[in-house]
């Protein structure tokens, strides 16, 4: 993922905590993602588990990702979420959010409109045609 992106999650999010003191982050499922024994759920799994961090908390957001003791119910988990697996930083007091997609292309591919494989005999002016909408806003005169 690009560092700028990750660097913007991370600027987002102390901006957040500066002020409100409480940010929510939606961490997707990945082995890289340490959540002490606890591990993930299957739902988590499948939609990611969103973590709370507030300014009372001791927890450490450096190059790689956060660091801390994350509390499950009772119990106390060390935890390392990498920037990378952050999908959204969100803040429900101020009704803000920061939302990312995940990264699909292949490293050293460019994502071009072309990097879609076309259907055999399909033009790239069809293929346009089926996935754009186009909207002509210019006022019309009767």
């Amino acid at each position: 993922m690009n560092p700028g992106l990750n660097e913007l999650k991370r600027h987002i999010f102390f901006e957040l905590m500066n002020l409100v003191g409480r940010v929510f982050v939606l961490v997707r499922y990945s082995d890289n993602v340490i959540l002490g024994n606890r591990g993930f759920a299957q739902e988590e799994k499948d939609n990611g588990i969103i973590l709370v961090f507030n300014s009372k908390m001791n927890f450490l957001w450096d190059d790689y990702g956060i660091t801390a003791t994350l509390v499950f119910g009772t119990s106390p988990q060390k935890c390392f979420v990498p920037a990378d697996e952050i999908m959204a930083v969100y803040c429900p007091e101020l009704n803000a959010q920061f939302v990312t997609a995940p990264q699909t292309a292949v490293s050293g591919q460019k994502e071009t409109e072309g990097a879609m494989p076309k259907k055999e005999g399909e033009s790239a002016k069809t293929k346009k045609s089926q996935n754009v909408i186009e909207v002509d806003f210019t006022k019309r005169k009767k």
